[in-house]
């Protein structure tokens, strides 16, 4: 049995506190949590803990909340916590090569993607917007680069083709747990080979912005189907319905056979509601209007997510056959 390292956590969301859980429920000793400072969150804007802050207090942790890791006093805080090991998951402060060399086995990071493809960010709704077939988490030692690091352990994950961001993020977070456990153990026994990141696939992780959520209906169909699974729960993409933003949370490019019918169909502009199925709203898409996508839940303004079927059911008459979506209100 390998024995216990002495662990110092930085992280912040609910993804990093999943890896905080798994290394409290090892063998490892948890001697400090380093997370972001409070955030003004909810209508009231209170300040509000981390998701990491909060586990950790629950467990009796010590928290650190510096706002930069660059001042000396900052560095001398951390290395007086004499951690073998300093796992990152998601934390958001750059950490300069002072704090890397502090701990005795450095700094490992549980990354949510299958290094070097997505780099950065954003790499699990990326992973599904670019219509991957697989993703995963990467243990990896940390450098002074973007996530360039050596990596030590992979584990993979297969993305379907209904999988949003919200689901795979839900699965990777337990898997990175697991991983940076099974990753601690061999590296408190025999150790891990760090295998260099290859040269080759790299692709970098944008971060999100709700600018980028307004579906072009121009593109492919498969293309916005994919982007509309990746935004779903942040950002959420959206377009327009007689002016007012529809928020778009589940869609499916429909198959080329079942388009036929509508591709003859001449003038068809993008973003023009077609004939509905009795549980999608199918919007004519492409540069030409000749594929379809196939919306199956949405959300009018001030209400809440609802599969089409229902919507259809409830208020049919504000989706007719021809409505233009996309288009500002001009009456």
């Amino acid at each position: 049995m390998s024995h216990s390292l002495r662990v110092v956590f930085a992280g912040t969301p609910d993804f990093a506190a999943a890896s905080l859980l798994a290394l409290l429920d090892s063998r490892h000793q948890v001697v400090a949590a380093y997370t972001q400072p409070d955030r003004p969150a909810g209508r009231g804007r209170k300040l509000t803990p981390s998701p990491v802050k909060a586990l950790a207090q629950e467990h009796g942790l010590p928290v650190h909340q510096p706002t930069s890791l660059k001042d000396t006093d900052a560095q001398q805080t951390l290395a007086a916590l004499e951690a073998d090991v300093l796992v990152v998951v998601a934390y958001g402060l750059i950490l300069p090569q002072a704090v890397l060399d502090i701990p005795r086995l450095g700094c490992l990071n549980v990354h949510a993607s299958l290094l070097p493809r997505w780099r950065g960010a954003a790499p699990i709704q990326r992973a599904i917007e670019a219509g991957d077939t697989r993703s995963g988490v990467t243990i990896m030692q940390m450098d002074a680069g973007l996530d360039t690091g050596a990596m030590l352990l992979v584990r993979e994950t297969p993305i379907t083709a209904t999988t949003t961001g919200g689901e795979l993020h839900d699965r990777l977070a337990p898997l990175g747990g697991e991983a940076i456990v099974e990753a601690l153990d061999a590296l408190a026994t025999d150790g891990l080979t760090a295998t260099p990141q290859p040269s080759e696939g790299v692709t970098y992780a944008a971060k999100l912005s709700k600018a980028e959520a307004e579906l072009d209906f121009t593109r492919p169909a498969h293309e916005l189907a994919a982007r509309v699974r990746a935004f779903n729960p942040w950002p959420v993409a959206w377009t327009r319905l007689a002016g007012e933003p529809l928020r778009l949370w589940l869609a499916e490019a429909e198959a080329e056979a079942e388009a036929e019918a509508e591709a003859e169909r001449p003038g068809v502009a993008p973003g023009t509601l077609l004939r509905s199925a009795p549980d999608a709203l199918r919007i004519a898409c492409g540069h030409d209007g000749t594929q379809v996508v196939r919306i199956t839940r949405v959300q009018l303004p001030g209400g809440k997510p609802l599969a089409v079927r229902d919507l259809l059911n409830a208020r049919g008459e504000r989706f007719p056959e021809g409505l233009r979506l996309g288009q500002e209100d001009r009456a």
